[in-house]
């Protein structure tokens, strides 16, 4: 099949490059749901960006650390305002520059500045030992931070003897609107998604926050029927740390993140055969003999309930617990039916008198 992510349902939970991944998505054919877990704001005050630049012009730093395109070009249009960007420039350029990822090095350079070492982890923790083990006792550091403080990179650089400057550029908040948040934490409870995006540690946290008193169903849940991507190592550190798998690329892109769900979400397909048709269950459709066939929830719950033990005869009261709650018996017939009209092959599904249904599996 040519889209290679049809019948998939995917939850994308970044902010700023949302419109970018869910089109890259699309393309591939999967249906998605878009649910910022955080948005970046820029300091409504820029006060403690101002102290830190002055800082950083008082005390000219050895060291850069460059954490995030974003933070770098905004650190400087800051400067620009403030008639301080040529001075800014001046001593940077002096400084031993790391550049945390592609991002950030594409900055440093936009900028006229040289950088000199990159992690090939794109991890904070790795540009601390590189800079532990260069030797930073007596020397100042400029760390450009993304989002939330990093206390413990800063502690592990003072305990090295460096002084840190931190140089807050933005931060991280909840979504204006959190309604969308809400509704894809309902649909990984409910295995309804079957994969949820993450291009930042900070929105793993933030789901799982937001997710309250369900979290624990939430890691369940993406422990097993949800997988979880993420863009890279760092970013799935928060779900690694409670036992969740994660897929991630080596490379931290989103390309290389959308080829890894397009090479991990088809190999965790269910196919039997029944019938004399070859069905392949995938998250909000069948393919039946090659061709998609889009199901509802119910018809869908009821075929993979079924597929579970082809060939078994599930009872109604079986069926009864796939489906949402509040349905009776009636609605077990009727999700069986739309099944069959859905699958356009009325055979896959057999009744079995006063016992219930099953696949008619070859």
């Amino acid at each position: 099949m040519a889209d290679e992510l049809a019948g998939f349902t995917i939850g994308v939970t970044a902010d700023r490059r949302r419109d970018e991944l869910a089109a890259l998505l699309q393309r591939r054919g999967a249906r998605v749901v878009l649910a910022p877990a955080l948005r970046i704001v820029p300091l409504a005050d820029d006060t403690d960006l101002r102290e830190a630049t002055r800082a950083c012009l008082d005390r000219p730093p050895d060291i850069l650390m460059a954490n995030t395109g974003i933070g770098m070009r905004g650190w400087l249009e800051a400067a620009e305002g403030w008639g301080l960007a040529e001075p800014l420039r001046s001593v940077l350029a002096e400084s031993y520059v790391v550049a945390r990822g592609p991002k950030a090095r594409g900055a440093i350079r936009a900028a006229g500045l040289h950088d000199q070492w990159s992690p090939a982890s794109e991890s904070c923790e790795e540009v601390v030992e590189h800079l532990r083990r260069r030797g930073v006792a007596g020397q100042v550091i400029a760390m450009q931070l993304h989002g939330d403080r990093q206390p413990e990179c800063t502690a592990a650089l003072e305990d090295a003897g460096a002084t840190v400057i931190e140089v807050p550029v933005y931060r991280w908040a909840a979504p204006t609107d959190p309604a969308p948040l809400h509704r894809l934490i309902d649909l990984v409870a409910n295995r309804l998604v079957d994969a949820v995006t993450f291009t930042s540690a900070p929105a793993a946290e933030a789901l799982l926050r937001a997710a309250g008193d369900r979290t624990e169903t939430v890691l369940e849940a993406l422990r097993g029927d949800v997988l979880a991507g993420c863009v890279g190592a760092v970013t799935a550190e928060p779900l690694v740390r409670r036992g969740v798998p994660v897929s991630a690329p080596s490379r931290a892109r989103l390309g290389a993140l959308v080829r890894t769900i397009v090479d991990e979400l088809p190999r965790r397909t269910v196919t039997v055969k029944a019938a004399g048709h070859l069905l392949t269950l995938r998250g909000h459709a069948a393919v039946v003999d090659g061709e998609l066939r889009p199901l509802a929830p119910a018809p869908m719950a009821v075929l993979r309930a079924l597929a579970r033990t082809p060939g078994r005869v599930l009872p109604r009261a079986a069926l009864l617990r796939a489906l949402p709650r509040g349905a009776d018996e009636h609605a077990v017939e009727m999700a069986v039916a739309r099944l069959r009209a859905g699958l356009r092959a009325p055979r896959v599904v057999q009744t079995v008198v006063k016992r219930g249904y099953r696949l008619r599996v070859d």
